[in-house]
């Protein structure tokens, strides 16, 4: 008999032994109370409490944890917003002040989970309920620093910290995104024909202002043409005079007829005109008064050229 009641008293010896220390998880706290009041917290590691009277009433994480919401909002022209997003939180820190905010404000992690969601929530809403549709999708950025504005001191008293709030969806009912896109579209095809419209404008422009630079050039070349062509009938309507004078004064000198160098120009012309001319008939008046008349008119055409040779 006494030795059952020893087994029995080495057996709750071992039990008290074993509750007398308690492992805390690297990244927990655990809350300690006694009689149902708040007595201390431990640390991570191997921890000592009063077995019996001392329990573990709740082990808190401090690591960051994250909660995937979806709900629907309203715009001030009466659209649907239908947003997804992720909500990243934790504790605010290890103090120990901190912790029995976590412990003792909600009766479970449920409670927690469900009011935060809600106030999120409710956040978003009332900044959607003032934005209209064209304008929610250009305001993720606003969105979250306006709830974090707003539920930033509701988690304070609550021990926890907003850490990141990300908007990963947004989207509205079908019919207004299918007439958003018809408006997107629209407006690329309008940008579309602008481009084009000032793609063939510039074309045109380049067009004509080649044209008119081909124009100005072939007029530059004609003009210098004509310059270099009549230049080249006076040089050489000069030299023929030249040429003329010459036989002139050699015949005076060698005392011979300058008749002869008519006579002889009359006989070339008659012959130029026989070679070159495009008729079969040429009309010439080859009487002695007819040729006599020709060689006064080429004669005062000498004089002409030999005085506009002085001057």
């Amino acid at each position: 008999m006494s030795s059952i009641i020893n087994y029995w008293w080495v057996l709750l010896l071992l039990l008290i032994g074993f509750s007398t220390w308690v492992t805390v998880a690297q990244g927990n706290i655990a809350v300690i109370t006694m009689f149902g009041k708040y007595k201390r917290i431990l640390i991570p590691g191997l921890r000592f409490k009063i077995p019996v009277f001392e329990q573990v009433y709740k082990t808190i994480s401090i690591q960051n944890r994250s909660v995937e919401l979806e709900f629907q909002a309203v715009t001030v022209d009466q659209a649907n917003v239908y947003f997804k997003s992720m909500l990243l939180y934790s504790v605010m820190n290890a103090e120990e002040e901190t912790i029995k905010k976590v412990a003792f404000k909600f009766i479970s992690d449920k409670d927690l989970m469900q009011a935060l969601i809600r106030t999120v929530e409710g956040s978003i809403r009332a900044f959607v309920a003032t934005k209209k549709q064209a304008e929610i999708l250009l305001s993720r950025r606003e969105i979250v620093e306006f709830v974090k504005e707003q539920i930033d001191h509701s988690l304070e008293e609550w021990g926890y910290h907003l850490q990141d709030l990300q908007i990963n969806d947004i989207t509205f009912d079908k019919a207004v995104m299918e007439s958003m896109s018809r408006v997107v579209a629209s407006n690329n095809l309008k940008a579309a024909a602008e481009n084009e419209g000032q793609a063939l404008l510039i074309t045109k422009t380049k067009a004509a202002e080649a044209e008119g630079n081909a124009i100005k050039i072939s007029a530059e070349a004609e003009k210098e043409a004509a310059r270099l062509r009549g230049q080249g009938v006076a040089l050489f309507r000069e030299e023929v005079a030249k040429g003329m004078s010459q036989a002139a004064e050699q015949m005076k000198q060698a005392n011979l007829d300058t008749n002869v160098i008519l006579f002889s120009m009359w006989t070339e012309a008659i012959k130029n005109f026989a070679e070159v001319g495009q008729g079969n008939i040429i009309f010439l008046d080859g009487s002695p008064e007819g040729m006599e008349n020709n060689m006064r008119q080429i004669m005062a055409m000498v004089k002409m050229k030999e005085m506009n040779a002085q001057k």
